[in-house]
């Protein structure tokens, strides 16, 4: 999937588990974005898979909520 995708994939995922409203979740992806978390995703395409997505949205709702 492409980067902005993944992106989309991560706040989906976030809205589904944790019963957050979708512009939370994109604020908490965009903070994210901001602080350089997603930066190896955009360059390393391999990262960029649904297993990964799920870690992700629980990490980034974590530190980013």
């Amino acid at each position: 999937m492409s980067y902005e995708e993944y992106l989309d994939e991560v706040t989906t995922l976030i809205t589904e588990k944790y019963a957050v409203a979708d512009e939370a979740a994109i604020g908490m992806v965009m903070r994210a974005q901001a602080d350089d978390f997603f930066t190896r995703h955009d360059d390393e395409p391999a990262l960029r898979t649904l297993d990964r997505a799920h870690r992700d949205a629980k990490t980034v709702f974590g530190k980013y909520k």
